[in-house]
């Protein structure tokens, strides 16, 4: 049981400043706050010092949080490389260009410890150390076991640091012995009284990092113990744990086999197994001493909260929660906790909020040892045994107070307030007996201060008595649709206000989860709260825009602004209340009009308006501006947040239909009057029908006839949300019945996806249902590649071959099986794997059929020829179970995918496959690969938006695929009337599919038949068998001839059956037609498509999630799943496609999930923080499993760039090689024209004295970039480059806004320079490339988001020939995570370097010696542009058109501004056209 396989997800707790301005409050206490904020350490707000101490001691932490706000606390270049401190102690020491000096323990003292101390370790300065490679370098390389204290507190402070800004943490322990001492040392710390409360807490912190990354072995194994079965030695009784061992022989086993290992240690061991079963106990009474304390501070708040952080964590999965739940309810922690001054405080939102999560697991509906989720039914019968047992027990010991209860029904009594009703007739001694009897801890040691007294022992047994609801019932009671009081409610708005000093009481996504139901729990509550945020986000700001005003002296409001996504509107008119539906109290539907008034708005936002379409919603607000002059209410209570922007209320409302003032639906085909003037008048109103929720109306109207203002009356304003982001309803009703649902994942997937057991369990080689012999088609070219693909096995050819033959390959594997060997003793065999012979494949081959002799009737087959890894991938997909591939940058990935659906296409022809991807653009890519391949159209189907921007003739979409069918039924029918011709059969029998069918039962088949029989003699030769061909009128339009003249009575057999396939497909192809002549509606059409016919059908992860419902009430079903960019997607998105369908025997019916991605790239993107790294929203299941050590293949030859780009990131991959195209291929081998280096970092420093700028929040630009990247295109351009094969790249969308804005001005009318194929960030270019990339990563200042290195991974390998980086040298080269890339950058000059001379393309070799002249600066090349510019203007008035020639050189005097380029633009596209 101790062996289990532990493992957490790291927290992620990166620090950003706030998007709330600084309150701006004059005074000197307020003043001292804010300096204590920023003083701040990684993970409390409150001072070190004494006097700082109790100056924040009589705060609350309600007005402390109120009144200060955290700074931006990055370091910049200047920190870590100019005058500061640590900067100058990292230079001197362990950042000297010579090597570290010697370790200097004062140094670490006086020169660190005791200035961070003097500081009171604000995050700050720990973030300039960790930046300045603190731990790297010197804290770790000189820590041995006789370290001092400080120098293990740094370790841990420098480690809190990297888990708060989610950077790689445990790797840099590996490279050395001593982390073990060195845990033990910090656990052993957390007791050490000596240490205030700051440094306690952050102790705390790294204890709580380590649990939540035991994906690392190194951590895990020093975790491990401390949550083992050995934490039962500090259970109450020995009847207690006696009565737990007794639930499970397991857990007995353990018992004993922990018992026997201490018995066994010596001394030592045994003080450490002493230690480790005491270690969380001790840690918890401690906790509870904290809760009860006397004097409450800021500091042991925060404390506490972590805690139950920690004990959350703990709780949350099951190898951590096996026993430590156990601990956790004989200690009383949730009574001990509730009825604590802390709680009790409702100042302490946050506290108490986490005490609500903490119940929420250690109640959560699960077997904490086998993991089986508990039904609904299930638990109440846990509940009801636990009632069982008081009712017995009151009847036994206390049969004259207690008779009531234990005669009451179950239902009366588990409720709190009954239980203790009924309890209150026992004195305190008796109750104190009741709890001993039930097993209930009724003292602890005496130095704990905890009070047992009467209602301490109340509150335990009512804790345990009472019913809890389960999660199920938990996500039913919440909305879906917000109101002004779950939008704005104050757990939301902590959580926007994140910076990663305090916990939060939301649930992460862990590495593992308990159940299948507790992972969609959390992703319900984590994306409900997202989309909350969103949408507040959005009212608030077209509150901002429409600026409401109090008019004086009436106190109206007036709206000064204007939002094109906000319009004023009268109170909406209810039409229609329809009555309840039967055992329901709300109405069935409550419809509503609003009326808007468009006759103001422009063309372009009328149009986005009436564009509203079904079921999207709508914000309907009741809007009263706040009067400023006016004082608080109560003289000095804050005022809520939705009285700060006049939000008194907000309903959520979904678009019936859009009508325009006539009333009629807008689009419908209306006569326009010309007015008087000639003129055709507009449409001034549209009226939008709108559906209310019910349930909210009849709250509403319930609060009204209490005497409460109307809602309805005081609304306003109505908003809408651009349609991407609108879509949240649909998603979070659909997570919302898969967490009610208790969907069954299937039996082979389910321990793998929740991260428990056998990590190959999902694997084709351990499943029962392994196919042993595949088709591999086209999948191989011929037998050398064949040979080559399956390395390591032994390749035999069939029976019914001798030696090599061509494809296609029908592979059967025979199973590796144990040598027989001698057998060793039981010592010698521990730790020992079997030797296993070498796996052989057994070859053979087929004939391909002959499938007409028309050139459309030949397959379409494979021309790629995969690598091996690659065939490993495909084998593996093909085959039943999990498949995750690993596709580094131009790896394959989608040629991989496309090649396994093609195999399971025609190897499983009854199954049906779904194709998901992240975005419609990969998924078009992997939709036209397929259809490349030897696959019927008619079996393949997307759905959702996209579609249209396939890059192919036939319609795809539902009713595209319908068209397509109705269109095939003519030209099939009209080959059915020149068949019924060929055999001289009357009668109209091309008139439909029916006919059609009766035709072909009545006259083809007997003709064939016939054939047949009168072919079979061996005694007729080629020419008789063509002469009684049935057929030869009908193909006479076929290529002729269609029987060669000398072909053998076996060609002409072949050829023959070959023509009867082609026209057995014209009838198979009408038989499947022939529902769609029967159906009537569109949508049923569409629909029978999408549940029998198609056999392919992709869409998008969101048109998923968004039409789950829907699509599984069709009764659609499938057997596979391939996801591609599956690392680009949420978890719950990676599920849900998992779930279209509705459960069969008991599961879902999958066969096989394949999932291509690369978890080294980019993650999938979450705007809100606190989200994204505290609760690892981020996650997708392709990343997770990776860390779970799931088996996986790794495709590993690139073809997209030349060798030398792809080193700048092969480091990330092991053993990423190249494909022999990028070393062969001319196109790799030649230079770029113009170009001294195929690729180059260029230093941009300041233009005109500005780096980098942020004109609002995360809106980062640098024009010295834009221009220079602006003039580098020029100049490419100016050299024969073509616009289509340069990308421009960016990390921020301020930056990319601004090259826009420079291109638009410079290029976009300039038919000498055009634009560009694309502008844009790395993050929306991911899965792209191009053949030049010009990137700019803006940042002067400080690295930024780059730091995350899957960024810079996607940055660098978009380019396949060229690849031009512009930033800032200083900024990056010191960046500890970047430094393998860069180390390659900057080994090459920093000054843009180029030749003259050249034209695109060059036929210069790369690597060929050649004389480069440096570009010192964007004016400098701007110059140069400009010049080349005027040269080639003069060649087109001469009619020279040879490229200018001369040298690049810099003009005596100021240099030529970049601007100046401008001033012939104008003149070189007149020069173009003929004009000069």
């Amino acid at each position: 049981m101790e062996d289990i396989l532990f493992k957490l997800a790291p927290l992620g707790c990166r620090t950003k400043g706030l998007r709330l301005k600084r309150n701006h409050v004059i005074g000197a206490r307020k003043q001292l706050h804010r300096s204590l904020y920023r003083n701040t350490n990684p993970r409390g707000r409150e001072g070190v010092k004494e006097a700082a101490q109790c100056a924040t001691d009589s705060m609350t932490p309600r007005k402390f949080a109120q009144e200060v706000r955290p700074a931006d606390s990055r370091p910049t270049v200047a920190d870590l490389q100019g005058d500061n401190h640590y900067a100058q102690l990292a230079k001197e020491n362990w950042l000297k260009d010579s090597g570290p000096s010697r370790f200097s323990p004062e140094l670490l003292k006086k020169g660190v410890w005791d200035v961070l101390e003097k500081e009171n370790f604000q995050f700050r300065s720990l973030l300039i150390l960790e930046n300045l490679q603190f731990l790297e370098n010197y804290l770790w390389p000189n820590y041995s076991e006789d370290s001092s204290n400080y120098h293990v507190l740094l370790i841990a402070l420098i480690v809190n640091v990297k888990s708060r800004e989610n950077l790689p943490t445990w790797g840099t322990f590996a490279e050395k012995a001593g982390f073990s001492s060195l845990f033990r040392r910090l656990l052993s710390m957390n007791f050490d009284i000596s240490l205030n409360i700051i440094l306690r807490t952050h102790l705390l912190s790294f204890v709580i990092s380590a649990f939540q990354s035991l994906d690392s072995g190194l951590v895990r194994k020093e975790c491990a113990p401390l949550v083992s079965i050995s934490v039962w030695h500090n259970l109450s009784t020995e009847a207690v744990r006696e009565s737990k061992l007794e639930t499970q022989s397991q857990l007995k086993r353990a018992w004993r086999a922990w018992n026997k290992r201490y018995e066994a240690a010596d001394g030592g061991g045994k003080a450490r197994l002493r230690f480790e079963r005491s270690w969380l106990f001790s840690m918890i009474l401690e906790f509870l001493n904290r809760l009860y304390e006397t004097e409450q501070t800021l500091g042991n708040l925060v404390y506490c909260e972590r805690f139950i952080e920690f004990l959350i964590d703990l709780e949350s999965q099951l190898p951590t929660r096996r026993y430590v739940n156990t601990l956790i309810h004989d200690l009383n922690i949730l009574p001990a906790i509730k009825l604590s001054p802390l709680f009790n405080n409702e100042e302490n939102g946050l506290f108490r909020d986490l005490y609500g999560l903490l119940r929420h697991y250690a109640y959560f509906s699960i077997d904490d040892h086998t993991g089986l989720q508990l039904s609904q039914a299930a638990s109440y019968d846990v509940h009801y045994a636990a009632l069982a047992k008081l009712q017995r027990v009151s009847l036994k010991h206390f049969k004259s107070k207690l008779t009531i209860l234990a005669l009451s029904n179950y239902g009366s009594i588990d409720k709190g307030s009954e239980l203790e009703s009924h309890i209150a007739a026992l004195t305190d001694q008796e109750l104190s007996l009741l709890c001993s009897v039930l097993g209930l801890r009724i003292s602890y040691p005496m130095d704990t201060r905890i009070v047992v007294d009467r209602s301490f022992l109340m509150e335990v047994l009512v804790s345990v008595h009472e019913r809890k609801k389960t999660f199920q019932e938990v996500a039913k009671d919440l909305s879906i649709l917000p109101n002004e009081k779950t939008l704005f409610e104050p757990t939301l708005l902590r959580n926007e206000n994140y910076d990663g000093s305090r916990p939060l009481a939301i649930p992460k996504l862990n590495l593992q989860y308990l159940t299948v139901g507790d992972f969609l729990w959390r992703s319900f509550i984590l994306h409900r709260c997202e989309a909350f945020f969103e949408i507040r986000k959005d009212i608030e700001e077209g509150l901002h825009r429409l600026q409401p005003r109090i008019s004086h002296p009436g106190g109206e409001t007036r709206f000064e602004g204007f939002s094109k996504m906000a319009l004023l509107i009268p109170k909406p008119a209810v039409l229609e209340v329809a009555p309840p539906r039967v055992g329901d109290d709300r109405p069935a539907w409550v419809r509503a009009e609003i009326t808007l008034d468009v006759s103001r708005l422009s063309e372009n936002i009328r149009r986005e308006w009436g564009s509203l379409r079904t079921d999207d919603v709508v914000f309907l607000m009741a809007v009263k501006a706040v009067d400023e002059a006016q004082p608080l209410a109560n003289g000095h209570s804050p005022m809520l947040s939705t009285e700060k922007i006049g939000l008194r209320h907000l309903r959520a409302a979904e678009i019936v239909q859009v009508l325009d003032e006539s009333g009629k639906p807008l689009g419908a085909p209306q006569s326009e009057q010309p007015n008087s003037g000639g003129h055709t008048s507009r449409s001034r109103i549209r009226r939008l029908h709108v559906k209310l929720d019910s349930y909210t109306y009849k709250m509403d109207s319930s609060s009204a006839e209490t005497g409460n203002p109307d809602v309805y009356e005081g609304i306003n304003v109505i908003l809408r949300r651009k349609g991407r982001e609108n879509n949240f309803k649909a998603i979070l009703e659909s997570i919302q019945s898969l967490t009610l649902s208790d969907i069954p994942v299937p039996s082979w997937l389910q321990e793998v996806f929740l991260g428990y057991g056998d990590s190959a369990s999902a694997n084709y080689t351990r499943l029962p249902n392994r196919v042993q012999a595949v088709d591999f088609r086209d999948t191989f070219l011929d037998w050398q590649h064949l040979i080559e693909s399956l390395p390591g096995k032994t390749v035999e050819p069939g029976d019914d071959a001798d030696s090599s033959f061509g494809p296609p390959y029908v592979l059967e594997t025979c199973p590796a099986v144990q040598k027989p060997q001698k057998q060793p003793s039981k010592k010698r065999r521990r730790g020992q794997t079997p030797t296993l012979e070498t796996e052989s494949v057994k070859v053979s081959t087929y004939k391909p059929p002959n499938t007409g002799p028309y050139p459309t009737d030949l397959p379409k087959l494979n021309q790629v020829r995969f690598t091996p890894a690659q065939v490993e991938a495909i084998a593996s997909g093909t085959q039943p179970g999990l498949t995750i591939i690993v596709g580094p940058p131009g790896t394959g990935k989608t040629d991989v995918a496309t090649q396994i659906i093609n195999n399971i296409y025609h190897n499983f022809p009854s199954q049906r496959t779904l194709l998901i991807a992240h975005s419609n653009q990969a998924l078009n890519q992997l939709f036209q690969k397929i259809i490349a391949l030897d696959i019927d159209e008619r079996h393949l189907l997307r759905l959702g938006h996209g579609e249209e921007d396939l890059e192919t003739d036939a319609n795809y979409s539902k009713h595209g695929r319908v068209e397509s069918f109705l269109e095939n039924r003519t030209r099939y029918l009209t080959e059915v009337d020149r068949l019924a011709a060929n055999l001289g059969a009357p009668g109209a029998h091309g008139n439909s599919c029916e006919t059609a069918g009766y035709f072909n039962v009545v006259y083809v088949k007997p003709a064939w038949s016939k054939f047949q029989e009168e072919s079979r003699p061996a005694s007729i030769d080629a020419t008789g068998i063509i002469k009684i061909f049935p057929f030869h009128d009908y193909f006479s339009n076929a290529p002729q001839p269609v029987f060669p003249p000398y072909a053998s009575r076996e060609e002409v057999l072949e050829i023959a059956h070959g023509c009867y396939q082609h026209i057995a497909k014209i009838f198979s192809e009408l038989e499947d037609i022939r529902p769609f002549e029967i159906l009537r509606t569109a949508r049923d059409k569409a629909n029978y498509l999408l549940i029998k016919e198609a056999r392919i059908i992709s869409m998008t992860s969101t048109h998923a999630a968004i039409r789950r419902q829907e699509i599984a009430g069709l009764g659609f079903h499938y057997d596979n799943v391939v996801m591609e960019e599956a690392a680009q997607i949420t978890e719950i998105e990676n599920f849900i496609p998992l779930a279209l369908q509705n459960p069969k025997d008991g599961e879902l019916p999958l066969q096989r999930v394949v999932l291509c991605g690369d978890h080294l790239q980019n993650s999938p993107v979450i705007q809100n923080l606190a989200f994204r790294q505290y609760a690892n929203l981020e996650q997708s299941l392709f990343s997770r499993l990776v860390r779970l050590g799931i088996s996986t293949v790794q495709l590993d030859r690139q073809g997209r760039a030349r060798p030398s780009i792809a080193d700048l990131y092969r480091w990330r991959y092991s053993q990423l090689g190249d494909l022999p195209i990028v070393e062969n291929q001319q196109e790799f081998q030649t230079a770029n024209a113009g170009f001294g280096y195929e690729y180059q970092f260029i230093n941009v420093v300041d233009y005109k004295g500005v780096g980098e700028t942020e004109p609002s929040p995360h809106f980062i630009q640098n024009l010295g970039e834009a221009e220079y990247a602006v003039a580098i295109y020029q100049y490419m351009r100016l050299l024969g480059y073509p616009g289509s094969k340069i990308s421009i790249l960016t990390t921020y969308a301020g930056q990319r806004s601004l090259i826009k804005d420079v291109l638009n001005h410079r290029c976009a009318k300039n038919r000498f320079f055009g634009l560009p194929k694309v502008v844009t960030t790395v993050d929306k270019y991911q899965g792209e490339q191009n053949d030049y990339v010009i990137l700019s990563l803006t940042r002067t200042r400080r690295v930024g988001y780059l730091r995350d290195i899957r960024r810079l991974t996607v940055a660098l390998s978009r380019a396949r020939l060229g690849l031009y980086i512009l930033g800032r040298r200083e900024v990056f080269e010191s960046c500890y995570e970047l430094r393998d890339a860069f180390g390659r950058l900057l080994a090459r000059p920093d000054t843009l370097q180029l030749t003259t001379g050249e034209m695109f393309p060059s036929s210069r070799l790369l690597g060929e010696g050649i004389q480069t002249s440096e570009i010192v600066g964007v004016e400098h090349l701007g110059q140069y542009v400009y010049e080349m510019t005027q040269a080639k203007i003069s060649a087109l008035k001469t009619g020279n058109l040879e490229p200018p020639t001369s040298e690049i050189t810099v003009k005596d005097g100021p240099a030529a501004d970049v601007l100046s380029a401008d001033v012939s633009m104008e003149e070189a596209d007149a020069a173009r056209q003929g004009r000069i």
